[in-house]
């Protein structure tokens, strides 16, 4: 018998669908850690029996939660709880930052850095000429040594000197503030499409998978543009949370 057994319970005079009940509950056991990761579960055959469910909703519920990102299915080993997804709050922060808060052991790899003249999307959201030299990076973000995120950014060209090697050892935001560079607001837009071919090859997911999006513009203390970012992150490891209050 699963050792989680006795913590979930199946009410079936609810209106919530069966499937969902479990899935549910098996989520909140593997978000608090008592599921941590690399945990193997029993097939979905036995499961259904265990917990007296049709096998056709206990595959429902396993592929809820497959498609979440939480549970893994490996040829030869079974069902596995994966790493926890990332749960980004809605704010003025770098990723880099905000895994090093939660010892995700972030990494970085540059995948390009150089000059080259701004595009007009760049141009307007550093308020600059169109074709004015910009430097551009291209970097992708490692979460426990797995790939979470593929970030370009573009910044003024005289704004900072930067190279491979520091954007690999820290955040930009960091290198930004130890050059004396204060980022004050930023204004930013979040969206989903699906993964390019190459992008899908970078993060580990499968050609067409679902990707958030961020696009954003940070200003230092005048209200000046000092970066303009768009960034991808895979939908089943990351999300972003918000808290919004009512008027």
């Amino acid at each position: 018998m699963e050792s989680f057994a006795k913590l979930i319970t199946i009410d079936r005079s609810s209106p919530v669908p069966l499937y969902f009940q479990f899935a549910q509950q098996l989520q909140k056991l593997i978000e608090t850690g008592v599921l941590p990761p690399g945990t193997r579960l029993s097939n979905e055959v036995a499961l259904a029996d265990q917990f007296g469910l049709s096998r056709p909703t206990m595959r429902q519920a396993m592929q809820h939660l497959v498609d979440k990102g939480l549970l893994a299915r490996k040829r030869g080993v079974g069902t596995q709880v994966v790493t926890n997804r990332i749960r980004r709050q809605v704010e003025f922060t770098s990723l880099y930052d905000d895994l090093e808060r939660e010892e995700r052991r972030p990494r970085t790899e540059v995948l390009s850095l150089g000059t080259l003249p701004a595009g007009a999307e760049v141009a307007a959201a550093l308020r600059l000429d169109e074709g004015t030299e910009v430097l551009a990076l291209e970097r992708l973000r490692f979460a426990d040594d797995e790939p979470i995120a593929l970030m370009r950014n573009h910044l003024p060209a005289s704004l900072i000197e930067l190279s491979s090697q520091t954007l690999a050892e820290a955040g930009l935001y960091q290198l930004l503030r130890r050059s004396g560079i204060g980022l004050s607001t930023a204004r930013q837009t979040i969206g989903a499409r699906r993964a390019t071919a190459a992008e899908a090859q970078l993060l580990g997911e499968s050609r067409g998978a679902t990707l958030l999006t961020m696009a954003r513009t940070a200003y230092d203390g005048s209200g000046e543009p000092v970066e303009y970012g768009v960034h991808v992150y895979r939908a089943s490891r990351y999300s972003f949370e918000m808290t919004v209050a009512a008027h």
